[in-house]
């Protein structure tokens, strides 16, 4: 079991004592900090793949396509939510348009678009180690390219963000990962959840269910974790509909 952990916040370490644990961290970061694990188990983790994300937030007047479907919008801009991008000749891999998810996201929705460019990358790779502003400038030359900004479209706002081990990856050691998983099960008080928690490509729904199913085998004093690990591995899409 575990008695307790180390925390380390501005330098300054605590040590916070507890009866229950429940841990969503990546599964790599968190063996590495477990004293005493059995060499081959943590080996099997520090070697578990990862990939991460970096987005970048930008805000503009306006955007060089417009809709031509069907579906009304406001001030008739794309309908997306999502827009997948396959073209191997840029590295943007999605675009979000937050208009669509909910006009409250925009201050100004009446004249601004909004979209946050996603990349797909490794964590301290070169384009990771790009600055802020090198970043900015790859996305518009991108979006430029691909014809969804134009000379006429005035960027108002940038924003950067970057998220490393985004996407537990299912290669290298994954093979074995259950070697892991059978360790972690074995740490009575130690509950993993969620995407990092248990190296699984969960969404948010499979996560606050990861969640909900841990609070209830806690209150209801189960011990058997696999109704955990269970969540999210039929390969369903929670977003798919059923008709």
């Amino acid at each position: 079991k575990i008695n307790s952990i180390v925390v380390e916040s501005k330098g300054k370490k605590s040590v916070i004592k507890g009866d229950i644990f429940i841990s969503s961290m990546p599964i790599k970061d968190l063996i590495i900090a477990i004293d005493n694990v059995p060499k081959n188990v943590y080996d099997i983790a520090f070697n578990l793949p990862y990939r991460s994300f970096v987005t970048i937030g930008v805000i503009f007047d306006k955007l060089s396509i417009n809709n031509k479907t069907k579906i009304k919008t406001l001030n008739n801009i794309i309908p997306d939510t999502w827009i997948y991008v396959q073209s191997k000749d840029v590295k943007l891999g999605r675009i979000q348009v937050f208009n669509n998810w909910s006009p409250y996201l925009l201050k100004n929705i009446d004249n601004n678009i909004s979209l946050g460019l996603e990349y797909f990358c490794d964590e301290n790779d070169d384009f990771w180690n790009l600055n802020d502003e090198e970043l900015r400038d790859r996305a518009l030359i991108e979006l430029n390219d691909m014809k969804i900004i134009d000379n006429d479209s005035k960027l108002l706002n940038y924003h950067v963000e970057k998220v490393p081990k985004a996407y537990p990856a299912y290669f290298d050691s994954y093979v074995n990962f259950d070697i892991v998983k059978n360790y972690l099960n074995k740490i009575n008080n130690l509950f993993c959840i969620g995407r990092n928690g248990q190296h699984r490509y969960n969404n948010m729904d499979h996560s606050m269910l990861c969640g909900i199913v841990c609070i209830d085998n806690i209150l209801k004093g189960i011990n058997n974790k696999e109704n955990i690990w269970n969540v999210n591995s039929d390969k369903e899409y929670h977003e798919e509909v059923k008709k």
